[in-house]
């Protein structure tokens, strides 16, 4: 039985309980979000000890990290250091994105050493396979689809991206208005060149009980994916992205009617300003399911800065109600990510998702502020760096350059505003 079916059933499970611990929240708070579709718990029965994780409406927002191969880089090993690079960096979930080497085994290492939610991308094993095997991604068969979902769902990953909004009519959409970029999503390019070459429809839309099926049957929450997404800030909340968020928001309905756990992914490049927009659309379209957002990147100009245009975005995005952030690399539009830029694209991405909480009000959000602020004032180092968010880089700094009084730092020495301040009031 799914999180969601136990909760309509008004049951408290023990990942209910997990996450309402960790949240501070009422147990019947998550158990109300999952009934109603606001609030998922990715955990496929086939998890062990699995640490729980809630994402949605009144919860902290979560981040979520990419790993994998690719053609150019398929040392498994360094795949698994950047994981465990993620899990100490903070981030609440892992996406496995490999294509390339044994997939399988790739997958299954990382089930098996890491604790937090897994989610993966089931038709990029699919299209690696049928170009391998089959002579292309055009050769790709329905079956080889479904058979990558059953297997992953079957190994115990917790959620799946699904690209099912990508149809012949969101694609005719595309080709009527035109874009700078087209389609950016991995996982929709493969797709769009089958559909066009087989002039069919996507078996992920067209056969999307059969999904049902495999999602209820091992609790795999689906991550309703955006192969319309836009790459540019040029094709934003254009008629091809708003039509696939349509379809998400009556395929989402499908799978509540079966118990099945929803998420739903969004853009992509978005201009400031249209940003709130877009998350206002989606909460409405998709009924209060969870919005899981790349970025959102701000603008095209800053290859190697993208973690930053990304946290700008995400912060916005999340205090606007998103609930989940994929994280951006310094690497975004270059190159695989290396162990580094992993770290970095956690931390900025937490940066963003805590900025937002503060402005949202999630519960003791800000408490963490306050708790550095007031160390800050009694300018309490060591233990002000035990509570930051990046321990180890703040006490990298300070140690490099070392003041000659050891209570202040060497940006404003004996002239620090607060212990100015502070011996003026002893006085």
């Amino acid at each position: 039985m799914t999180q969601m079916a136990e909760a309509r059933k008004g049951n408290i499970t023990k990942e209910v309980r997990e996450v309402a611990r960790v949240e501070g929240v009422e147990e019947k708070f998550i158990q109300k979000g999952l009934a109603e579709g606001t609030i998922v718990i990715p955990a496929n029965v086939n998890r062990h000890s699995l640490k729980a994780c809630g994402i949605g409406k009144g919860l902290r927002t979560k981040v979520n990290a990419n790993i994998g191969t690719s053609q150019d880089e398929t040392i498994l090993e360094g795949e698994l250091r950047k994981m465990k690079v993620a899990i100490e960096a903070g981030a609440d979930t892992l996406m496995d994105l490999s294509t390339s080497g044994d997939l399988d085994e790739m997958r299954r290492r990382i089930l098996e050493e890491c604790r937090l939610p897994l989610g993966t991308v089931p038709i990029y094993q699919a299209a690696v396979e049928a170009a391998k095997n089959k002579k292309g991604i055009i050769n790709m068969e329905e079956e080889d689809i479904f058979s990558a979902i059953e297997r992953q769902a079957e190994d115990g990953v917790d959620f799946v991206t699904l690209h099912c909004g990508v149809t012949l009519e969101t694609l005719q959409r595309l080709r009527t208005e035109g874009r700078i970029t087209d389609v950016i999503s991995r996982g929709g390019a493969f797709l769009v060149t089958w559909m066009v070459h087989n002039e069919r429809e996507n078996p992920l839309y067209e056969k999307y009980d059969r999904i049902l099926d495999i999602a209820r049957k091992y609790d795999v929450t689906l991550s309703l994916g955006d192969g319309m997404r836009p790459g540019s800030i040029a094709d934003s909340t254009d008629r091809a992205q708003v039509q696939e968020l349509i379809l998400l928001g009556e395929l989402a309905q499908r799978a509540w009617d079966e118990d099945v756990q929803v998420m739903i992914e969004g853009p992509g490049h978005i201009p400031l300003n249209e940003i709130e927009a877009n998350v206002l659309l989606e909460k409405k379209l998709c009924r209060g399911a969870p919005f899981y957002v790349l970025g959102p990147l701000v603008t095209d100009i800053a290859p190697g800065y993208d973690h930053i245009t990304a946290a700008i975005g995400g912060a916005i995005a999340a205090s606007a109600g998103a609930d989940f952030l994929c994280y951006v690399t310094p690497s975004e539009h270059l190159r695989l990510p290396t162990v580094e830029d992993v770290r970095e694209g956690v931390i900025a991405t937490r940066i963003a998702a805590h900025a937002a909480d503060i402005a949202k009000g999630i519960k003791g959000a800000s408490d963490w502020d306050l708790k550095v602020s007031k160390l800050r004032k009694a300018r309490k180092w060591e233990e002000q760096m035990k509570l930051v968010l990046d321990p180890e880089r703040a006490r990298k700094y300070r140690q490099e350059s070392k003041p000659e009084m050891s209570d202040v730092c060497t940006m404003c020495g004996q002239y620090c505003a607060l212990k100015v301040v502070n011996e003026s009031f002893k006085k």
